[in-house]
Parts: C-alpha cells; structure tokens; sequence
C-alpha cells in the first residue's frame, strides 16, 4: 500500500497536471469506486463542469475543492462545488494522458478536458475509493476515516511528549503503534521499519518502555526518512506508480526493509524478518537492541 511519501508524490503531481484543469466529461467504469452518498449519479452530476482546486494530503487521503461557474460565466461568479476526495488503498493509480487511449480492464474511472487531456484512475484489486463531498458538508463527515487519523508526522502535535502520553502503559509493540494510524498518520510498513533502525530499537519492544530520549529519537529518524523518502519520489517496492507511470527511488536507500538475509550496512550482522501485527517485520538485531 502506497505510504505518506508515495501519497505525498501524487499530491504533488496533481496539482502540478490538474492546474486550471475543467472536468467537461468523465466515465465511471466500475461502481464499486465510488464510495459516497448517491453513488456514481451524484459524483458525476458533482464534478462534472468543475474547476479542480489545491490538492491537499491527510494521512494517506487525497482532497481538493471544486469550483464551478455561476450562472454569469465570468471568473467572479465561481462557486465552490464541494470537494472530490480519493484514497489509493493498495494499488490505486492515476495517469495522465494527452492523447485518447484505449483504456486497461483495470480502469476505474476516466476524467477529460475541453482540450481531450485525460486523468486515468487505474486500479488492479479494486480497493480504492473516491468521494464527492457537496459544498457546505464537512469533508470527515463524508470521508469518515479522516476523524480517525492521528497527527501529521511532521506537524507540531507529533512530538515526544504526545508518544509518551499515547503509549503510557502500552504493552504492544512499537512497530504495530506506528502502524495504527490513530497514532500518527500516513505511516506504514516501510517506513516504520526504516525509521526503527535509524532509532536503534527493536521492533518487538512494547511501546509502553520506551522513555522520552527514545521517543524524541524515533521521532526525528521518522520525519527524516520520510522526507527522504519523498524525495526520492516514493519507494520501488510496490506497485505504485505517480502520474507520469515512474515508481520511486527510495528502494536503493533502504536498511533492513526487504533484506532478509542479508548482512547490515552498519555492523554486518545478518538482517532478520519476523511478523508484527500481521506485517513483515526487518531488523537488526545487534543495531537494534
């Protein structure tokens, strides 16, 4: 499943391609895609003639504002449309074409302008979902899963003092903490085992132990990987592709992740590979004590 630096990479690419981008047409191709109120009726009906806003990124969620024209037509007659929301779950994808191409079976659904330009969402397991949210709603109240997302990783309220109070008395590991997203969101698989070894602990250690120093050390070696991470352009070791088909470059900078086996950068010790909280687990177990 794309991460926060893969996510953070689409944002980035839509609202560089999306800039002043007009939906005059767009094709549901499988229903199942759309995940607000009304279905594929409402979201067509909602975005159809809309000006795509901003991209914004909460967690691993994507969100923009719409905006249509008034009945006026000019530019001071716009209004807000509501907002057209999307998560990637596992293998969901955007891409940008400037030509007209037979669409994949794996197409979910098709956007186009005036000018033929299409933003293709293509998605092999179909977990993906889109929304419209209607002007004047609450984005959470229609997207619910952003009310239970935790801090941003690099927003002031992630701090030592916030892990120390949300892991009192904690006794699972530090690994499936950093995994719940009520924690602190965007986090996942990757990263956390990355950020772990740049921690120098264990995997398996309960949340709970961890004192301050610890914390304030996991903290910084997380935002400093995922700013890496995001600017290699996301990780190679998944599926995920930004909107020009090209997967990231963080795959070569990896520590444990994926190295069962194989010997550590730091101190050759061999890298070994568990299962936390159902996940695949990678690390050091001299480095990471």
């Amino acid at each position: 499943m794309p991460e926060l630096p893969e996510v953070e990479t689409v944002r980035r690419g839509l609202a560089n391609r999306l800039d002043q981008f007009v939906i005059t047409d767009l094709e549901v191709c499988r229903d199942r895609a759309i995940a607000s109120p009304g279905g594929v009726e409402c979201f067509q009906s909602g975005l159809i003639n809309c000006r795509v806003g901003s991209w914004k990124r909460r967690g691993k969620y994507l969100f923009t504002e719409l905006h249509r024209f008034g009945s006026v037509g000019s530019e001071a007659s716009e209004e807000s449309a509501g907002h057209w929301g999307v998560h990637l779950r596992m293998t969901g994808q955007f891409q940008w074409l400037e030509h007209d191409t037979p669409p994949c079976k794996h197409t979910r659904v098709r956007f186009w302008n005036a000018k033929g330009q299409e933003l293709r969402f293509v998605d092999l397991r179909s977990f993906a979902e889109m929304w419209w949210v209607p002007p004047g709603v609450a984005v959470d109240s229609v997207i619910t899963g952003l009310k239970k997302l935790g801090p941003e990783p690099f927003s002031q309220d992630f701090n030592s003092r916030y892990l120390q109070e949300k892991f009192k008395g904690s006794t699972r590991s530090i690994k499936a903490a950093l995994l719940d997203q009520s924690v602190v969101a965007g986090t996942g698989n990757i990263y956390a085992d990355e950020s772990l070894f740049a921690a120098g602990i264990p995997p398996q250690k309960a949340a709970g132990e961890l004192n301050r120093k610890q914390l304030e050390r996991l903290r910084g070696c997380l935002i400093h990987i995922l700013e890496l991470s995001i600017g290699a352009g996301g990780t190679t070791f998944s599926d995920f592709r930004d909107l020009e088909g090209v997967n990231g470059n963080y795959g070569g900078q990896a520590t444990v992740y994926r190295r069962t086996g194989l010997t550590c950068l730091v101190c050759g010790t061999t890298i070994k590979r568990m299962k936390i909280a159902g996940r695949s687990t990678h690390w050091c177990p001299q480095c990471q004590k």
